[in-house]
């Protein structure tokens, strides 16, 4: 329970307060507020947080406000940009966004009676002080390369205004607004609680805790969650149970036990780059308050095997502010009940769809995030969209990777839903790479000077068929469920194959130049920021599975251990206990003559075998899922 008063707390310094007379006065009225911290994001998506005291920033604002602190390549992840022998870093305020308080509820101060706050500013990182190269100034580059691009297009090409209603052309509009929001998923548990997989898988199938009331110290800790995120004025619009959970168990203390619950909270858009810094604000406040009730917090992508993993739907939107200051959207149709969308809405759908193959290395870029991309969990494997049946029958198509969301009677609501992203997922990269995919294709589709019913029969050609911007071998829409609808085989023929491990992955940056090239233009992302991004993410997967994976299976092999006695055992027992035994070894275990699976991966990694790594990665995923499955079996059967 909040036993401080938090109309008193301080949460946000909004941009138009960013003078350095107001921040002081601001600061000073608030006495809880004892550390500033400049807030820059990495290549890896990491956040710095220093602690610089209150009273020694107001000592030196001017200066700090406008070259900002430095730190060195050590500090940060900018591989091949910002090394031990060249490593100057400078961490620079944003003065444009919103600047929050971050508040530490387990330090309240006696003499106030509120908890002590940090003011967490968020900043670019520049590189020997001309090279910016952190991933907000990624996305900042990409939104105003995207808004140069999207006037000159829109000059050039006036005949798509008669198919956007409220504007007639590119002199009525004073600015584009870009628009996104996040959707957080996690799971809480009591520390020390392993799941069942078992009882979990149960629960999901029979959506016993799908919005279900939350009970004991999650339904405490959601409420103060919700209470205080609407302080910051992220406009929360619900928080709710997700599928995946179980039932805890109340204690003899009257607390609850064996906690075990997937939880979701959803706020209001805004525009793009203020969007990711919420978000980042939000996770802090998630975990602050949820560990201040002793429940752990995972963002992990995949927690769980064999139950949802948690996704961060990200959607994006466009729209014009008119001179007269009313918005429109650009995304939108002139007639919503004819049209799915305006031909700048098909073109950055399609745009996202083509350049997929690499912008997808940018939001699944660890192992915990490729295991969430499985058919059966609602997680999105084909790059396919879905726009609904007919005009006037909205898509619901949960099994697609962008799902277009439209409301005929508010054209506002026109937006994609990015599906894949997951709660580890780097936004801004995600927004940025998705932003230039998106121009690409309104490029494109403003050229051909198309109209919207052209646009969609491109989006819903056959496997097989030219066009103008889509691939010939290639179908881009579904109106199916297509892990019902279509086999393995049909859905890798028509949408693509997957890839299944990072590595594979990032073999589409050589795999794809000519998509590359699409988020080069305007220098937003230049070959030595691919190749930055390309290594931190690579030295992350192998130091993750050499380091990490590998020996959290051999514990798990270890752990597989006999259970019948010599007394109490059938040849059932014996059956099962000998494949299981077989498995076991050649995941594990060396002889003279041979090597284990395990032993094998590590080798190839510590050879930069990355094509053997990656192969043995699977083959060691694929015999652990069957050894758990004979296990399982193995273990029921013993009395």
């Amino acid at each position: 329970m909040l036993d401080f008063d938090i109309d008193k707390m301080l949460f946000t310094i909004p941009p138009e307060s960013h003078d350095c007379r107001e921040v002081r006065r601001i600061l000073e009225e608030h006495p809880e507020v004892e550390f500033v911290s400049f807030v820059g994001i990495d290549m890896g998506g990491h956040d710095t947080d220093e602690k610089i005291p209150v009273r020694a920033f107001l000592e030196d604002m001017e200066k700090l406000l406008e070259h900002g602190v430095q730190t060195d390549g050590s500090s940060v992840a900018l591989p091949m940009i910002a090394d031990l022998g060249n490593a100057k870093v400078d961490i620079i305020p944003d003065k444009t966004v919103n600047w929050y308080v971050d508040y530490n509820y387990r330090n309240v101060c006696a003499k106030y009676g509120l908890p002590v706050g940090t003011l967490r500013i968020p900043s670019f990182l520049v590189h020997n002080e001309t090279f910016e190269c952190g991933s907000r100034s990624i996305l900042r580059n990409a939104l105003r390369y995207m808004k140069e691009e999207l006037r000159r297009e829109l000059r050039e090409h006036p005949y798509v205004f008669r198919y956007i209603e409220g504007a007639d052309s590119v002199d009525d509009i004073d600015d584009f607004v870009v628009t996104s929001a996040t959707e957080l998923e996690f799971w809480v548990r009591t520390p020390d609680d392993k799941g069942d997989r078992e009882q979990l898988f149960i629960a999901q199938t029979l959506k016993e805790q799908y919005w279900k009331r939350t009970y004991g110290e999650v339904r405490t800790a959601l409420e103060e969650t919700l209470l205080i995120l609407d302080k910051y004025g992220f406009g929360v619009e619900m928080g709710h149970k997700e599928v995946g959970g179980v039932k805890a168990r109340m204690n003899n203390g009257g607390h609850y036990n064996h906690v075990m619950e997937q939880l979701e909270i959803d706020w209001k858009y805004t525009d793009a780059i203020q969007a990711a810094d919420n978000e980042n604000q939000v996770k802090y406040v998630v975990r602050d308050i949820f560990t201040r009730h002793g429940l752990d917090v995972t963002f992990m992508a995949k927690p769980f095997e064999g139950v949802a993993g948690s996704g961060e739907h990200t959607h994006i939107g466009l729209a014009a502010r008119r001179k007269d200051g009313k918005l429109i959207s650009l995304f939108a149709p002139r007639n919503m009940k004819e049209d799915f969308m305006s031909p700048v809405g098909f073109g950055a759908l399609m745009g996202i769809l083509k350049n997929y193959e690499v912008i997808n290395p940018f939001i699944s870029s660890s192992n915990d995030s490729l295991n969430r991309l499985k058919p059966g969990y609602e997680a999105p494997v084909c790059i396919v969209t879905s726009l609904g049946k007919a005009v006037d029958k909205p898509s619901r198509n949960r099994t697609v990777l962008v799902g277009l969301i439209r409301d005929v009677h508010n054209p506002m609501a026109t937006r994609f839903e990015l599906r894949a992203p997951n709660p580890k997922s780097n936004t801004y990269l995600v927004l940025a790479t998705s932003y230039m995919a998106v121009m690409d294709g309104v490029k494109a589709v403003l050229e051909a000077e198309s109209t919207p019913k052209e646009l969609e029969a491109s989006l819903s050609k056959k496997y097989g068929e030219e066009d103008f911007y889509l691939e010939k071998d290639r179908e881009y829409r579904s109106e199916e469920d297509v892990f019902e609808y279509y086999t393995e085989e049909e859905r890798e023929k028509l949408f693509g194959r997957a890839p299944a491990t990072v590595w594979e992955n990032l073999e589409a940056f050589d795999r794809y130049p000519e998509k590359i090239e699409v988020f080069n233009r305007g220098n937003v992302l230049p070959n030595i920021l691919f190749e930055s991004y390309r290594e931190q993410t690579l030295s992350q997967w192998k130091l993750e599975l050499h380091d990490r994976l590998i020996p959290n299976t051999m514990g798990f092999i270890r752990s597989c251990r006999k259970r019948h006695t010599d007394e109490d055992f059938s040849d059932y027992d014996i059956k099962n206990w000998l494949e299981i035994d077989k498995i076991r070894h050649e995941i594990a275990k060396d002889t003279i003559t041979d090597k284990s699976l395990l032993t094998q991966a590590k080798e190839a990694l510590d050879a930069r075998q990355y094509d053997r790594a990656s192969a043995l990665q699977l083959e060691i995923k694929r015999r652990v899922e069957e050894l758990t499955a004979l296990y399982t079996r193995y273990k029921k059967n013993l009395l």
